[in-house]
């Protein structure tokens, strides 16, 4: 089968991250072992509020990671996470070829070898002093 490459982002609850940050990734990562996904780069990227509850909680964190791993295996890692109390929802996508290397790199806190085009800078137009209008004397 071919390997991809798959950006997926878990929903974890901030409750259990804060008391076991170790312990929560650790659940996190064990999962991805078992289906054979080899993690590229791993953040957390965002601990708020959700817009709505989900399962009964108002806080979540937003865990990214960048991973390696045949697509017959999405519908195990679909399954393992819905059988895990510390996952609330996951979201995985295929990612481009051509983004591969600069997601991996922003997600990692590296810089991304290829650069966006600079805009060219735009020249503002210059100043005019309008006269101000003085009363008329009637």
């Amino acid at each position: 089968m071919s390997v991809n490459t798959y950006e997926t982002m878990f929903l974890i609850d901030s409750n259990k991250y804060a008391s076991d940050p170790e312990g929560t990734i650790g659940q996190v990562n064990k999962i991805l072992e078992r289906v054979g996904a080899e993690t590229l780069a791993a953040r957390p990227w965002l601990d708020g509020k959700l817009a709505y509850q989900i399962e009964g909680r108002r806080k979540g964190l937003h865990y990214l990671t960048y991973l390696k791993m045949e697509g017959q295996s999405l519908n195990e890692l679909t399954r393992l996470c819905k059988l895990n109390e510390i996952i609330l929802r996951h979201l995985t996508i295929k990612l481009d070829g051509a983004l591969i290397e600069p997601m991996i790199a922003v997600a990692s806190g590296e810089q991304a070898t290829q650069s966006a085009p600079e805009e060219p800078k735009k020249e503002s137009a210059p100043k005019t002093d309008t006269p101000k209008e003085e009363p008329v004397a009637e």
